[in-house]
């Protein structure tokens, strides 16, 4: 029997898996891409027995191998990039006609999952890039172990410290991370040893791992609770390479911490809200930022209806269970509340590109080109932005409609985050899951996230490169990253015929002009009919 021909459908669905199974296979050529280049110009610890591989000391030795690495390693992260953008663009459909709006089609929730997990992969075996925090989680689980307390001494108290791979800043720093995170780095320096930091860091991996699956796993089910695209939500939040680089590569504890904040949300939303606090706590035992989330936690425990004397009622239930927590954690680590100080400060120094430190950098020009001392204004600054942010989190508690109160809670998040000082690239993917799930829309929303992406994955390329000092080219190829990064952003995001198109097209502006134009046309036509008549 003769086979049916093929019609356009068929054709059209053809092309679309193609181009899907093209953008899966360059991202993980991009991942596989990375983790090479990072063997080059990733970090590792003096220590580290890798150092002495033969076939290895020529790509971190020699200026050809460094150059050549770094050139891999960058146009990894583009590829990866690249993959991204071309799997929305493939999977997206348009909702109807003349809506703004792109959904992703049934079951495709799948395939954003196997692109993060295939992409992921090749990331769990190179060396740390991007960020070199991983170092100082084997340093602090020594103190763990050393019967010294993280909240006071610093890891430069440590024997061998800096031969472990620790950068300097943290010789002195107390731990900024809560008591649940100082049990993990303690359990992974005891497995490993104290002094194999490469398995160390695979172990952290595995950790952050785990923190990514949780997020994995409870974006889509928070999006179809709140009705949004729960595949979109996906590849907007996890399948994102600044994502996979930072908590997979980098080996984030933030991962893990907002994985627990997501699981929190989700027990809160079924009235399961001592299990809600108990989850929400163990991402305040990671990093103590989200007790934010708390308070609304206890709203949603309490009920759409709930009067003010309830809410007062269940925000005081959940302040007494989290007390509680704080009381048993400190009392069985034996390092009481000590962590809890690390809320009342927001680091030293600023970034130029967090709203504290754009502001303290344009008055310290002005004063400084009048003769006035500026030694006050960062201070002041960071003061300002504390109690801003703090007045934000109060007012978002007690207004606004329960209906919106995931919006009140990430911006509330949202306010701590952007007020501080420091605002390092994967402080985004704190907030990233929680506006891709409350919506994302596909106008300038979605291009702030593109671009804020591109932006501190550019950053990240060029900023940690480790080359040994003798080599004298540092510079060079942080500058070379640079240009190879502003030359890819510009193909992908302005000249590829594939990719170029989600920067280029807006269905809201353009579904608007189609609208005035029907119009325009259906009024000159109606004009015409009564014309044509009265000639009659």
């Amino acid at each position: 029997m003769a086979s049916p021909p093929a019609t356009s459908e068929t054709s059209v669905s053809t092309r679309a898996s193609s181009s899907l199974w093209i953008a899966l296979i360059v991202g993980f050529l991009g991942s596989c891409a990375i983790t090479a280049g990072s063997f080059s110009i990733g970090w590792l610890a003096s220590a580290s027995p890798i150092h002495r591989w033969d076939w290895l000391l020529p790509w971190r030795t020699t200026e050809t191998g460094v150059i050549t690495g770094t050139i891999v390693f960058t146009f990894g992260c583009w590829l990866m990039f690249w993959a991204w953008i071309r799997l929305g663009l493939v999977m997206r459909r348009r909702t109807s006609k003349d809506e703004g709006y792109y959904r992703f089609p049934p079951k495709s929730l799948r395939t954003v999952n196997l692109a993060t997990l295939l992409w992921c992969a090749p990331q769990m075996l190179c060396l740390p890039i991007f960020s070199r925090d991983i170092f100082a989680y084997i340093g602090q689980g020594r103190l763990v172990l050393a019967g010294q307390d993280p909240y006071v001494d610093g890891i430069s108290t440590l024997n061998n410290w800096f031969q472990l791979g620790t950068d300097t800043t943290w010789a002195q720093s107390e731990t900024p991370y809560g008591p649940m995170f100082l049990w993990i780095e303690a359990a992974v320096v005891a497995i490993t040893g104290p002094d194999n930091p490469d398995a160390a860091i695979f172990l952290f991996r595995v950790v952050a791992l785990i923190g990514v699956l949780l997020i994995m796993y409870y974006v889509p089910k928070l999006a179809e609770h709140f009705g949004t695209d729960a595949a979109r939500a996906q590849w907007i939040s996890a399948a994102n390479p600044l994502f996979i680089i930072s908590f997979i590569a980098s080996g984030h504890n933030d991962a893990l911490m907002v994985g627990l904040a997501l699981a929190g949300v989700w027990f809160a939303l079924q009235g399961r809200g001592i299990i809600a606090i108990l989850l929400v706590m163990a991402s305040v035992g990671i990093k103590p930022i989200t007790l934010v989330i708390l308070p609304f936690i206890a709203l949603w425990w309490a009920g759409a209806q709930a009067s003010w004397l309830r809410r007062f009622v269940f925000w005081g239930m959940s302040a007494g269970i989290a007390a509680v927590v704080m009381v048993i954690v400190g009392l069985l680590n034996g390092y009481g509340f000590g962590w809890l100080a690390v809320m009342a400060g927001t680091g030293t120094g600023s970034v130029p590109w967090s709203p504290v430190g754009i502001l303290t950098n344009m008055v310290s020009a002005i004063l400084s080109s009048v003769g006035i001392p500026t030694y006050w204004v960062l201070d002041t600054f960071k003061l300002v932005g504390r109690i801003a942010s703090v007045l934000i989190v109060l007012l978002l508690m007690f207004r606004g409609k329960h209906e919106n109160l995931l919006w009140r809670m990430t911006w509330a998040f949202a306010a701590l985050v952007v007020l501080s000082p420091i605002i390092q690239p994967w402080y985004l993917l704190w907030l990233l899951p929680f506006f891709a799930v409350a919506g994302i829309q596909g106008n300038w929303q979605l291009k702030w996230v593109i671009f804020t992406v591109a932006f501190f994955v550019a950053f990240g390329a060029a900023d940690q490169l480790f080359v040994w000092q003798f080599l004298e080219i540092e510079g060079l190829v942080a500058v070379l990253s640079t240009v190879i990064s502003w030359c890819c952003l510009v193909w992908i995001l302005l000249l590829d015929p594939y990719t170029s198109r989600i920067v280029k097209e807006d269905w809201h502006v353009r579904a608007a002009l189609r609208r005035v134009w029907v119009r325009r046309r259906t009024r000159k036509q109606d004009k015409a009919a009564v014309e044509a008549a009265g000639e009659r």
